[in-house]
């Protein structure tokens, strides 16, 4: 008989998508013998949640980042979106989303659920608790920080980025024995990024210069077009990679500047080569996304964060910040300390070394060998 796994995912950004899509690639190369489908929730289930839900998240984000700051911090400590908060606003996705969904998974009939977004891991808790849903289901923390909105009593086991997360889950009220500590789920590629000066010519870059990358994540938000403009006019001597994502309207603004900036750069839209660029840049500047940072760290690549945005991609900069892989910079900061580490070799290395004790390239492997040792015999502690 087929052994089956649904991941269900939404579209907010690509982080989360992308989580999914390496845990697929990571089952088919080690178990061909296992399904995987991946299921963009909302926008199967329900395109009103997709458009409502999620296109709010996304204009709060962009308009007005200190009200979703605000908002997530209340409920990271218990306040208004968490408790009865949290309850309600789940119990509005059910009802709007549930229905087909339960249709879609007594169709397909997975014995294993996996979510890498709280919105629909709040969905299949709701139904495992009816009894609608009888497997196993897993969580995978895309961020380096535990929030309120992923914890559910009916998830059976959580996958988290970081050892140090293990305590925070305690906190939480989520038992040691439910939580494995495997690395933010990445692409496999990251495991065989290849050789820094090799891709540096094949990327059409010179060998010695310093190379810096520069990204938004997947909707390329934040500060690119500044940091681009600052760093080129100022005396660090060096190479740009800028990716824009998906932001389509700013991946032609930046190519119609380019040809009036004084050092050399390239600009990249949405990329499935990501692990090639972070492995022949020097360091990274740009967002505090958990997927970002997981992969940065996978290739040991500095990583400069600049005015993260508030709520998860604050924690991720902190987590960067304790643990000496990244610093977090103000724009107007940003060229005096990327000259101040280009300029002291040993400061850059030390945070490179850093990145590469966090880093976990195997992570979507070494979490699809939990999972399927789950699917095997999920009677078995694993």
């Amino acid at each position: 008989m087929v052994k089956k796994i649904l991941i269900l995912s939404v579209t907010v950004g690509t982080g989360h998508m992308r989580t999914a899509e390496a845990l697929q690639k990571a089952a088919d190369c080690l178990y061909p013998e296992i399904t995987v489908e991946i299921l963009d929730t909302f926008r199967y289930a329900s395109p009103l949640v997709e458009k409502v839900v999620l296109g709010t998240y996304i204009e709060i984000l962009k308009m007005s980042p200190a009200v979703y700051g605000f908002l997530y911090r209340q409920a990271e400590h218990g306040q208004p979106l968490s408790g009865r908060g949290k309850l309600e606003f789940n119990r509005i996705l059910n009802m709007l989303a549930a229905p087909r969904l339960v249709k879609y998974i007594q169709a397909y009939k997975p014995e294993v659920i996996v979510c890498t977004h709280p919105f629909p891991l709040g969905i299949i808790s709701y139904m495992k608790k009816k009894g609608l849903f009888t497997g196993l289901v897993f969580a995978p923390i895309t961020d380096f920080t535990i929030h309120s909105f992923w914890v559910f009593p009916e998830v059976d086991y959580y996958l988290v980025g970081a050892e140090q997360l293990l305590e925070q889950c305690e906190e939480f009220g989520v038992s040691r024995d439910k939580v494995r500590f495997t690395g933010i789920p990445i692409d496999p590629a990251f495991g065989f990024p290849g050789n820094e000066k090799e891709l540096r010519g094949k990327l059409g870059f010179k060998p010695d210069l310093p190379l810096i990358l520069i990204t938004g994540g997947g909707l390329g938000m934040g500060g690119l077009e500044a940091a681009v403009k600052a760093l080129s006019a100022s005396a660090v001597n060096c190479q740009l990679m800028v990716v824009t994502g998906t932001n389509t309207l700013l991946q032609e603004k930046l190519e119609k500047l380019s040809s009036s900036l004084s050092c050399s750069i390239k600009i990249y839209g949405y990329i499935n080569n990501i692990h090639q660029l972070m492995a022949a840049a020097d360091l990274m500047v740009g967002k505090a996304g958990g997927l970002s940072c997981a992969e940065a760290m996978a290739v040991g690549l500095p990583i400069f964060v600049v005015d993260p945005l508030p709520g998860q991609e604050e924690r991720n900069a902190e987590f960067l910040a304790a643990t000496g892989a990244g610093v977090r910079v103000k724009e107007q900061d940003l060229v005096a300390q990327v000259l101040a580490y280009l300029a002291d070799s040993d400061r850059l290395l030390a945070m490179a070394r850093s990145a590469v004790a966090l880093g976990r390239p195997r992570a979507a492997c070494d979490a699809m060998n939990i999972i399927a040792k789950a699917l095997t015999n999920s009677k078995e502690v694993i």
